[in-house]
């Protein structure tokens, strides 16, 4: 079968479009032909090396849509999504025609979504919905995402008015504030940190119940917008990972950190995930992405590059 796979990590030169033995799977296991996978930005940092427990050789990949074509009898010829920790670090990953998973890391696809769709949602939307969940977003949750315009900040939107929480976006740029108007959702344009707490007590009085930080700029800023037991939740950190948090005003407020990590849950959590709400797709309470761009894995590389040059770019590979 086709794939990239790379046996070096520290450049993206070490990635290489190979010819490779079809997968076999293992009891209880399934094998998928591969309809279509996402290419997220942990797939490029995984082949250069920021993560240091990949074993290699590796195919990358996390996120998946395809057909079962081997495994248990009740599962043949069913379309299926999926996503996962090991996927691409301990095991070969997604940007391949073939991938053997356990039966239980698959969920079925939601009808509504095409396969490349469905690709294209893994990380994102299983990332989102564990912040919220873990968060306690809720009915009448005052919720703000900051970097609401990114891939997790626009799902966290959708999951949270589903979840029925008040959901309000803060983004940089003016013009992204009209975009999520334009969706439906209250938005406000991010200015100096120290400005952060007046903005969202302008609309949120007394503050935001739960602060959904996707950039890892704000973790310090959103305390002053918090409301008394409120939770921050961060995906994200500096590059040195250091912050200097105002704790006094953290504790006084009886607030709380959760750290988000979609790399804790191995490919049956993450289908127990993709079940819970996978079903609002079919169910048309959540939109449909678009804007996706298609591309045969044999242009691989050169897209893994264009994602590490800053390309914003929701590229899915299609079979």
């Amino acid at each position: 079968m086709k794939a990239l796979q790379f046996s070096a990590t520290g450049n993206l030169a070490a990635l290489r479009l190979v010819d490779t033995a079809t997968p076999v799977p293992a009891a209880g296991e399934v094998r998928v032909q591969i309809k279509a996978a996402g290419l997220n930005p942990s797939d490029v940092k995984n082949v250069l090396g920021r993560f240091p427990y990949t074993t290699l050789p590796r195919i990358p990949g996390r996120d998946f849509a395809g057909v079962v074509v081997e495994g248990p009898q009740a599962l043949l010829g069913q379309e299926v999504w999926g996503t996962g920790r090991n996927l691409g670090f301990f095991a070969d990953g997604s940007h391949a025609e073939y991938l053997t998973v356990s039966a239980k890391g698959v969920a079925p696809k939601p009808a509504q979504l095409s396969f490349a769709q469905a690709a294209s949602l893994g990380v994102p939307y299983t990332t989102a919905w564990d912040a919220l969940q873990r968060s306690g977003v809720g009915q009448g949750t005052r919720l703000l995402v900051i970097g609401a315009n990114g891939a997790v900040g626009s799902a966290a939107l959708a999951l949270g008015k589903i979840l029925g929480a008040q959901v309000l976006g803060a983004v940089r740029k003016a013009d992204q504030v009209q975009v999520l108007r334009a969706q439906g959702f209250e938005a406000i344009a991010l200015g100096e940190p120290q400005d952060l707490g007046a903005q969202v007590n302008a609309v949120f009085k007394g503050g935001a119940d739960v602060i959904f930080d996707t950039t890892g700029f704000w973790l310090s800023a959103a305390v002053a917008g918090l409301a008394p037991f409120g939770r921050i939740a961060i995906i994200a950190a500096p590059v040195d990972g250091q912050v200097q948090l105002p704790a006094l005003a953290l504790y006084r407020k009886g607030g709380s950190v959760v750290g988000i990590n979609s790399l804790l849950y191995n490919c049956e959590q993450c289908a127990v995930m993709l079940e819970q709400f996978g079903r609002f797709f079919d169910e048309g309470s959540l939109p449909l992405p678009t804007g996706l761009r298609e591309v045969a894995l044999a242009d691989g590389i050169r897209s893994y590059e264009e994602v590490n040059s800053g390309s914003a770019d929701k590229i899915i590979f299609v079979f």
